[in-house]
């Protein structure tokens, strides 16, 4: 009786190694799930938006221009960020707040992308931070899976990007 118990309990548990490897496979290699917070992705992004991220874009150099991207956060590398790609490596960017009267631009390196919230009057982003290295992306956004309401691919950016890429 207690070896048949055994066998089973440690049946249960080899299933559940399996299925855990498994599953963080699926979630380091293709997708996850991420739930958003703080404005700076607004209106495209609101809090407690649940989107996909997606993983084969950043191992096959597909980011583009335009895609909202999670990326490991230069400052603090322990939490994730939500930003959308403005300039890739060879881009010159603008480098100045909405407000300012003055514009300044930088070139983006190579092997970095510059990276700005959509709203720009309450980001922390590459203006603060600068151009941020291709490795620290996560993976790209594809998906808004939650609130329901608003179920499908995500909306352009509702910036006038083309007076922030030179």
């Amino acid at each position: 009786m207690f070896r048949r118990a055994l066998w089973k309990t440690l049946g249960f548990v080899g299933y559940t190694v399996q299925y855990g490897c498994i599953a963080h496979c699926a979630f380091e290699y293709l997708g996850e799930f991420v739930a958003c917070t703080g404005p700076s992705m607004e209106p495209t992004i609101t809090s407690n938006d649940i989107v996909l991220s997606e993983r084969f874009s950043r191992h096959f150099f597909r980011i583009d221009k335009g895609d909202i991207v999670i990326v490991r956060s230069p400052s603090d590398p322990r939490i994730n960020i939500c930003k959308r790609v403005i300039g890739l490596e060879g881009d010159k960017v603008c480098t100045s707040s909405p407000g300012d009267i003055f514009q300044s631009h930088t070139w983006v390196p190579k092997g970095h992308v510059w990276l700005e919230g959509d709203n720009l009057r309450n980001s922390t982003d590459s203006r603060s931070y600068g151009p941020v290295p291709y490795a620290l992306i996560r993976g790209r956004v594809c998906l808004k899976l939650w609130p329901f309401i608003n179920f499908g691919p995500l909306s352009d950016s509702p910036n006038n990007r083309d007076t922030r890429i030179s």
